[in-house]
């Protein structure tokens, strides 16, 4: 047996040795192992087998090749309105949501502790109440009743009712403002969790070494140390912006008018449960899936560069 072949033998043997000390851990790892590779790569394995073939659950699969792919790009004109709504949606929501997460936490977390968890249950309700956002749907009303549209008239700005979700000039602006309004989740938390466990000592250390207001301890302590809840907020907020889809429908309609506010996950959920195409939507998630994982890297080698994460 030559070097290599000993080197590979003593490597393999010394990581069975630390997996035997270990075991304790990963049995206790292992039944999550399990659910997740049951229940996420397995259906993503399939998904993108799937997105290969014509399936519309009556019979077998058939093999196409990249006809989705192409059908996708060339044929499917509301999948480019819906490419274009989901980049406006996660341009605007994701970055906006995350600065806000972090701005809101940090203020927060300024507060005495009292103060502090009543905020941070008041901002981070509307995230976990179910449709909350319906109270939106009041606000806007398309009727006279809704409360922007009694505002305006009462003021002689506009003399008819304006149908806000079902009009393609304001529905697509009007659900970003919502989703916002939705976004301080599990990101915020996070922050509030980071910024808990920042050591005090370096901001002793910093005002030693000259760092003198709020703002300089945020940008030279604060950021730099929250470097794995930056990333995990990230995360989450590309993950929500571009899986925009039940808000759209909820408060829009579906389809909305002239697809005004049709992102790819409504797109999805168009063929995949109503036409039962689903070779097609398993390639539309396999295109929305791919596009999330270069933005999520792309993101996260950026924020390694600016923390210690």
């Amino acid at each position: 047996m030559g070097r290599t072949g000993w080197c590979c033998l003593m490597m393999n043997s010394h990581t069975l040795s630390e997996m035997k000390k270990r075991r304790n851990s990963y049995l206790m790892v292992a039944p999550y192992m399990l659910l997740f590779v049951i229940f996420t790569v397995i259906p993503v394995i399939a998904a993108v087998a799937l997105s290969f073939t014509s399936f519309n659950m009556m019979s077998m699969p058939k093999f196409v090749g990249w006809d989705n792919y192409i059908r996708m790009i060339l044929d499917d004109e509301v999948f480019l309105i819906a490419v274009k709504n989901t980049l406006i949606f996660a341009i605007v929501t994701g970055p906006i949501s995350f600065v806000a997460c972090f701005l809101f936490a940090w203020l927060i977390n300024m507060f005495p502790p009292g103060l502090r968890s009543f905020l941070t249950f008041v901002f981070y309700a509307p995230s976990i109440t179910g449709n909350a956002y319906i109270i939106w749907t009041y606000i806007f009303s398309g009727d006279m009743y809704g409360m922007a549209n009694g505002f305006l008239m009462r003021l002689g700005i506009i003399d008819d009712p304006v149908q806000w979700f079902t009009d393609p000039r304001y529905n697509l602006t009007l659900i970003i403002i919502v989703q916002l309004w939705l976004s301080l989740g599990s990101g915020f938390l996070a922050f509030i969790a980071g910024l808990q466990g920042v050591d005090r000592s370096l901001y002793e250390a910093g005002a030693i070494d000259g760092i003198k207001n709020r703002v300089q301890e945020l940008l030279y302590i604060t950021l730099p140390s929250m470097g794995p809840q930056l990333q995990f907020a990230a995360v989450i907020q590309i993950a929500g912006s571009f899986a925009a889809g039940k808000i759209c429908s909820d408060l829009a309609g579906f389809p909305s008018t002239d697809y005004s506010a049709h992102t790819i996950v409504t797109h999805i959920t168009d063929y995949g449960n109503l036409r039962y195409e689903l070779g097609y939507a398993c390639a539309l998630g396999t295109v929305l899936s791919v596009a999330m994982l270069l933005v999520n890297g792309f993101i996260r080698k950026l924020l390694r560069k600016h923390t210690n994460a």
